[in-house]
């Protein structure tokens, strides 16, 4: 049965279909909703807590409608005859006309509170009840027009998703059979086979993913071994001024062992902020020069990626080590001098940015390709940068990649189960926890007193934003913009504040950024543009408004921007009391807070490769005990012999889910 066979479904609509990727039923079937709508639960109008609400009640007056600064605001009150509630849209003005005084309307929507202020911004008229499964948005389908075609296309479950599974291994880890799964996650006739159908969809997800990278990674390129003489590793740490830590010398050590094989290494090291990770990247870049080879280390940021050279003339040029900087703004004469060096083997270590694959740069012996931060790259600017070191002798350099995000050790595996795992796992001794406080918006004044009292003793301070300007469908957020304006003139008046954002243009972005790290400005205000590849020892506040807004991880991130010298640092997440942010005040251990994050909020899609854009596979939902139990699967099914037979189906059916889907793998 073919997707035009569906009533409904045309040539345009199938064209638009195809345009996001469903070309069959089977495809149909595994575009799975992205969230669920609680359609069963009435809530009070007098309803005060910030959440997804669902209210039932009439509207005593006509709504009011009116544009403000180019935007159409409709606005009016609800009443259930016990409590009132303030409702808004934006952008939406025929729903004016379609609401009328007196009429009973069912909303759904998010309510703010903010500053005991109530608002239910652009809910949602509701016609059905019980779960809502709701969808992507695809071009020529209103979300009820889709919703009844997965239902039709349920009808044919049995014939294009057949069971994937072989039983012995179905049963072993209680996972329900695939086309009851499919039916359940999208239409759930409770909320336990919700969760029966996306632990089946989760686990199998999972399972295709990390076989499919195992079998890879299994196949290295073959590279040039590095000579290298006993004790390089110790004579690279006596060189430093600190002292290494046991983690530092024990990943140095693993690295230095896939360097003197003939098999191309590929290793991930990650760490928490501040353990050290640039020193030992530093140590590899030491043994590549000793080999014989050049190297090259790629940052996401112009401003990391100078971070990078400086740090680097200062320990690797004492040794002989030869460095240049190659980025966008690199200038014309300059840049031809770095690219004649690369090619005859003058430079031996270069930093930089993207500008690093381009076109013209040539190596004489590229050996060694460290990417800081991997996770800001694509998969083609990673690979194109390995490529450049591929001799004609078809041999490829060794591959480092770092990230400062920690990721549970078991997550790591799955994402990343193509390399080797190195963690550092130990923060230099002397490093000051950085004391986290939650302030409610009543203490917002204390607060800056207290930053004013820090910069009077010579400290700086990151306010950070999620919002670059105000925006009506956010009002309830700050933005950068109106932030560095009020306080200006406000709590902050006579000191020295300076404003930068994503979008910024690269020249201004690099003066502002260049005026904080050297003293001139004593608050930068921004958005989490300053996340990585900001180090002011002198930082020693972080305020971060909304808070409630970003992710853990993320907030760890951001506060790893201060405490990075000897004096004592404070992080300030301005919100009301949240169970979310206490992790935060009670560590500072990255990677309990990583698992905390994957624990509210899942893993996210593993199988696609698109860094942007609707995700391509099956939904992932799972905390970290489902990951250890797949992770756990796996390699039971690689140890034991009598399950050869079901590890050969599952691989073959792996090959095939990434073959057909046109994925590729998140590190290839």
């Amino acid at each position: 049965m073919e997707l035009t066979d569906l009533e409904g479904i045309g040539p345009a609509r199938a064209a638009s279909l195809r345009a996001v990727g469903i070309s069959s039923l089977r495809d149909l079937l595994y575009t799975l909703p992205i969230r669920y709508e609680d359609h069963s639960t009435v809530f009070p109008c007098d309803w005060a807590e910030s959440g997804t609400v669902m209210v039932r009640g009439q509207f005593r007056e006509s709504l009011k409608s009116a544009w403000i600064h180019g935007l159409n605001r409709v606005t009016g009150y609800l009443t259930d005859g016990k409590g009132t509630m303030p409702v808004c849209w934006f952008n939406v003005p025929w729903i004016a006309r379609n609401i009328h005084a007196g009429q009973t309307v069912t909303l759904y929507g998010r309510l703010n509170v903010r500053d005991g202020r109530r608002t239910l911004q652009n809910p949602s008229l509701v016609t059905e009840t019980g779960w809502i499964p709701v969808y992507r948005s695809i071009r020529s389908f209103p979300a009820k027009s889709f919703r009844k075609l997965i239902a039709l296309a349920l009808g044919q479950v049995d014939d294009c998703c057949p069971e994937t599974l072989p039983e012995s291994f179905r049963l072993r880890h209680q996972l329900c059979e695939l086309n009851f799964a499919i039916r359940q996650a999208h239409f759930p006739s409770d909320t336990d086979n919700l969760q029966r159908a996306r632990r089946r969809l989760s686990f199998e997800n999972m399972l295709m993913y990390l076989i499919y990278v195992s079998m890879a990674g299994s196949h290295r390129k073959d590279a040039h071994p590095f000579r290298l003489e006993a004790g390089e590793t110790d004579a690279f740490w006596r060189h430093l001024p600190f002292p290494p830590t046991g983690a530092q010398r024990r990943v140095l050590e693993e690295i230095a062992a896939d360097l003197v094989r003939d098999s191309a290494m590929a290793r991930l090291v990650q760490g928490d902020v501040g353990c050290g990770k640039t020193a030992v990247a530093f140590g590899a870049i030491h043994l590549a020069h000793r080999a014989g080879f050049q190297a090259s280390m790629m940052a996401p940021t112009e401003i990391l990626a100078r971070q990078h050279y400086e740090n680097a003339r200062e320990v690797l040029e004492p040794l002989g080590i030869r460095c240049h900087l190659l980025t966008g703004s690199t200038k014309a004469a300059e840049r031809r001098e770095i690219l004649r060096d690369l090619a005859d083997g003058s430079c031996d270590a270069v930093f930089g940015t993207h500008a690093l694959i381009s076109a013209p740069v040539r190596f004489a012996r590229l050996g060694l390709v460290i990417t800081d931060e991997q996770h800001r790259f694509g998969v083609v600017q990673r690979s194109s940068l390995q490529e450049k070191g591929e001799g004609r002798d078809g041999k490829a350099p060794h591959v480092l990649v770092m990230s400062a995000t920690p990721i549970p050790r078991t997550l790591a595996l799955i994402l990343y189960g193509d390399l080797d795992l190195s963690v550092i796992d130990e923060l230099p001794a002397g490093r000051k926890p950085v004391r986290t406080r939650l302030v409610p918006e009543n203490k917002r004044g204390d607060m800056y007193r207290f930053l004013r009292e820090e910069v009077a003793r010579g400290r700086q301070a990151y306010i950070v934003c999620p919002l670059v300007e105000e925006s009506e469908s956010a009002a309830d957020l700050h933005s950068a913009k109106s932030v560095y304006d009020q306080l200006r003139g406000g709590e902050l008046k006579g000191l020295k504040v300076g404003l930068t954002w994503g979008e910024q243009a690269p020249a201004e972005k690099e003066k502002t950024l260049r005026a904080f790290l050297s003293g001139q400005t004593q608050v930068l205000v921004s958005t989490t543009v300053i996340e990585v590849g900001v180090n002011n020892p002198n930082a020693t506040i972080m305020i971060v408004e909304n808070a409630e807004r970003f992710g853990l991880s993320q907030l760890h991130q951001l506060r790893g921007r201060v405490g990075r010298g000897i004096a004592e640092s404070w992080c300030f997440l301005l919100s009301d009391h949240s169970d979310k942010l206490q992790i935060l005040c009670a560590t500072n251990d990255g990677f309990l807070v990583s698992r905390k994050d994957l624990e509210m909020r899942g893993p996210g899609d593993l199988t696609g490769t698109r860094q942007s854009g609707e995700a391509l596979g099956p939904m992932i939902a799972g905390d970290m005990r489902l990951l250890d139990e797949v992770t756990r699967a796996v390699q039971a099914l690689h140890r034991d012999p009598g399950q050869a037979d079901v590890l050969n189906t599952l691989e073959k059916q792996a090959a095939a889910l990434f073959e057909r889907s046109g994925l590729e793998m998140a590190l290839s």
